[in-house]
């Protein structure tokens, strides 16, 4: 079996309705993934837009770490800023708006429809250190060193 991401909410490039916009609900959508790698000992999990103007980077919406290994699944806003919905020990990163936990679509208005990518990262480890003021890159940089495999999904959002 090869290693998925899937969501109850929406299928791989599909369009997401508005209520998933940082202005409205503002949560982040139940994900289920099956398939990790052996050697599994913890997951990352992220939604980025590579497609935000913002000089090549993109925009982190979320970025979390320290899953337990036997996860296999978040509910609906198991990114919000208290984490109170995540397994206990996972630390949630500051998006790129400066927030913690996960921030909804936001694309500028009149931009074509920008791709959100949701991506489950199984990690060797499960002692993932970064100094508390660490930036969304750098754990994303200590996260790929460790990944053993990933699975994403990509939806579309327009304002």
């Amino acid at each position: 079996m090869s290693f998925v991401l899937t969501s109850p909410e929406f299928r791989d490039g599909d369009t997401l309705p508005s209520s998933y916009q940082a202005d409205r609900d503002n949560q982040s959508p139940a994900l289920v993934w099956q398939g990790a790698p052996e050697g599994t000992r913890s997951f990352a999990v992220a939604m980025h837009d590579p497609d935000a103007p913002t000089g090549g980077a993109g925009w982190w919406h979320w970025f979390a770490y320290g899953l337990p290994a036997d996860t296999t699944a978040l509910p609906r806003n198991a990114g919000s800023a208290d984490g109170a919905r995540m397994p206990a020990g996972v630390r949630q990163m500051r998006h790129d708006g400066g927030g913690l936990g996960y921030m909804g679509c936001y694309p500028p208005e009149g931009d074509p429809a920008h791709r959100y990518i949701f991506t489950v990262y199984a990690l060797d480890t499960d002692d993932i250190s970064l100094p508390a003021d660490a930036t969304t890159s750098m754990a994303g940089f200590v996260v790929l060193s460790h990944a053993i495999g990933q699975a994403s999904i990509t939806a579309y959002y327009a304002r």
